[in-house]
């Protein structure tokens, strides 16, 4: 690699975003209608039929839902083939067909708490009455739905929902599972009793699954739910059998039983021998519901299985047979889903954010919508050839994410659905910040613009540099950033340290006291250790881990700039790719300047010499902290293992050597109980080291 494509290359992304405007697209009520029609069916054909969904849920969910909106809005919309004047769609025809005794209906969706409110209201009209009611919360498992069907105490028959009207028989298949009882446990069983419930695949067992499906070289399985559905389908019930799902039963029908509600009802299966959710709740109001749901919202990635909502039902089984049904939907139950994790939205415009690197990203900018808790309006395209893959065009439909549940990005565009007239999106040539001529190195797929003087670099760095894993300046965000830029106070890093609180507080919004605040904290960053300012020089690859290690072996300024290739890397952890940058970055008059300039401003640039361990008591064993524990954090917690010769990870495994225990701990107390390992307490380990 040449020093001049060297010198491109030099620091990591930060996206700093900036406010360009934004289209709009009219929609034709109308053509929307009829391309979400043939969407969903589409969509409904690959899930029934083909038993290959293409669709996640909460995506069909929702163009469902604006198909619903459209037609409730315009009614001359609606036609008899909509999806909407349907209960489900054809069976596969691979299974017997059998016939429901009793239609396994759906549920209504609520999205939010305030949704849940009008689905009270709504059965309130309907009764003519605001009874003080209990519910039954139970999670929504994320699997398939069977009806089980037993004679004389006997399993004689086990269905997938299909329709809700017509199901699969798939009997020898369901006897594999091991939590739904072949016999029930009641002395005098009735002739005949019908229960639904929800066949699940445990996480750990889908990755196993996925696992082995990888090495026979086979599709792998796109979700739990998706697997579970697959597994139930198997024609030969050893493999059913060697997957073992697990089944929770909900439902309980009996022409004569003593159960008069919902809780009973799932009392009275426990005591048949199914197994029943245990985290099931009796709530007295939908106040009660609603802490119920935000409880769980936190907690369900504990589980050990997927789940996707909280289903609300009506505990009085009288007052549910005077609230009866729609044609689609129970009238007294309601699946109160949890924010999606992948959802469909509209791309408004597409435009590009400079990075402090230069690196040039393309952006979808959308209509506003939720995911995974928050309001999305913005997702990256990552680079020119993701925008070439996707084919993305203003006007699109898209699928949204959030990558690692933190950055937002669009995965698919739903071609069906676009509009016509549109046009293929161009990257642009020029750099919109200053200008300057773009380029793509040839081994990137990035494009760049490579002008220092670029304001996007500039206000990207300073955002980088105050950041809290950097020199963590509080009140220095990217508003005051570009303030500061925009009036000509800083044109690099350095410049930070000789600002004077008269010159910030005749900015707009500042004032003496802000400013005053802004100069304390900045000064204050001048005691950051060496590592943190390695990192905050925004040295491409080099990030807040890496930056520690090279410190540990290079201690010094001196001793980081001065070292050779081969020294830099030779420390374990640092590969050739980041020694390449960081040798290259100090090879650059420019950035040695800054080095300087940051020494004569105060800023430390040696590392402090860290005591040797305390002890060697727990020299050679691996923790894993998990849980809140009573008085340390777990940086804390961390340093004294370390201190005393100990090693922290962050999974458990057969390696592991204890388990740091708190409060509230999730699976990997579970893991580790499985594989045996010695769990401590807080006090167990201050008493082991010595503390």
């Amino acid at each position: 690699m040449s020093r001049k494509t060297r010198e491109i290359l030099l620091v990591s992304i930060d996206r700093t975003l900036s406010p360009l405007p934004t289209v709009s697209i009219p929609i034709d009520p109308g053509q929307r209608a009829e391309q979400l029609r043939e969407e969903l069916q589409k969509a409904s054909y690959a899930y029934y039929v083909l038993d290959a969904p293409y669709l996640p849920d909460s995506v069909y969910d929702q163009l469902y839902r604006e198909l619903q909106d459209l037609e409730e809005k315009y009614p001359e919309l609606i036609r008899p083939d909509s999806p909407t004047r349907r209960v489900g769609d054809k069976i596969s025809a691979q299974f017997t067909s059998v016939r429901h005794n009793i239609p396994l209906y759906s549920l209504e969706n609520a999205f939010n708490l305030e949704e849940l409110e009008k689905w009270r209201g709504r059965w309130q009209r309907q009764l003519g009455e605001s009874p003080e009611v209990e519910y039954v919360c139970e999670l929504k498992i994320d699997g398939s739905a069977l009806a089980l069907t037993y004679e004389n105490g006997y399993l004689v028959r086990g269905a997938t929902r299909g329709d809700g009207v017509t199901g699969e028989d798939i009997t020898p298949n369901v006897r594999t599972i091991r939590s739904i009882p072949l016999r029930l446990h009641l002395d005098n069983p009735p002739p005949i009793v019908e229960v639904r419930g929800e066949a699940f695949l445990p996480i750990e067992t889908f990755t196993r699954i996925n696992e082995e499906r990888e090495t026979a070289g086979e599709a792998l399985f796109a979700n739990p739910r998706n697997a579970a559905a697959g597994t139930l389908r198997q024609l030969d019930p050893k493999i059913v059998d060697k997957r073992r799902l697990q089944f929770f039963a909900y439902t309980l029908h009996l022409r004569e039983s003593t159960a008069r509600t919902q809780w009973q009802a799932l009392e009275t299966l426990q005591e048949m021998g199914f197994l029943v959710n245990p985290n099931r709740k009796l709530c007295q109001s939908l106040e009660e519901v609603g802490q119920y749901y935000e409880e769980w919202d936190k907690k369900r990635h504990d589980l050990a299985y997927m789940t996707d909502g909280v289903v609300v039902k009506i505990n009085d089984f009288p007052l549910q047979e005077r609230l009866g049904f729609t044609q689609k939907f129970p009238r007294w139950a309601v699946a109160l889903k949890y924010p999606a994790e992948e959802v469909p939205t509209i791309v408004k415009d597409i435009i590009v954010n400079v990075g402090r690197t230069g690196a040039v990203t393309p952006m979808a900018v959308m209509e506003p919508v939720q995911v995974a808790g928050t309001t999305v309006q913005r997702a990256t395209l990552h680079n020119r050839d993701r925008v070439a893959e996707l084919d993305i065009r203003v006007g699109d439909t898209v699928i949204i994410r959030k990558a690692g549940e933190i950055i937002p990005e669009v995965v698919k565009v739903l071609t069906e659905l676009r509009p016509p007239d549109t046009i293929p999106y161009e990257m642009p040539t020029v750099c919109p910040e200053c200008a300057s001529p773009l380029v793509r190195p040839l081994d990137e797929a990035v494009t760049r613009c490579v002008n220092s003087s670029c304001p996007a670099i500039l206000r990207g760095s300073l955002v980088h540099w105050a950041s809290r894993d950097a020199l963590d300046i509080r009140g220095l965000g990217e508003k005051v950033v570009i303030l500061l830029i925009e009036n000509g106070l800083v044109k690099s890093i350095a410049d930070l340290y000789s600002l004077e609180i008269e010159q910030i507080a005749k900015l707009d919004r500042m004032g003496v006291k802000s400013a005053s605040n802004l100069i304390t904290a900045i000064n204050e960053s001048k005691d950051q250790d060496w590592s943190r300012v390695l990192y905050g020089l925004g040295i491409r690859y080099v990030g807040a881990v890496n930056a520690r290690i090279l410190t540990e072996s290079f201690p010094t300024v001196e001793a980081l700039s001065s070292a050779s290739l081969s020294d830099l890397a030779g420390v374990y952890g640092i590969g050739e790719q980041i020694a390449g940058s960081v040798y290259d970055w100090f090879r650059i008059e420019a950035n040695r300047q800054l080095v300087e300039n940051l020494r004569e401003s105060g800023l430390q640039l040696t590392a402090t010499v860290k005591p040797k361990a305390t002890s060697t008591a727990l020299t050679g064993k691996t923790f894993v902290i998990t849980g809140t524990l009573p008085t340390l954090k777990r940086d804390e917690a961390k340093d004294l293992i370390e201190k005393a010769g100990g090693k922290v990870t962050g999974s458990v495994s057969k390696k592991t050597d204890y388990l740091l225990l708190g409060e509230d701990a999730g699976s990997k107390l579970e893991k580790a109980i499985e594989l045996g390992i010695t769990q401590l307490t807080e006090e167990q380990l201050l008493a082991l080291i010595g503390s």
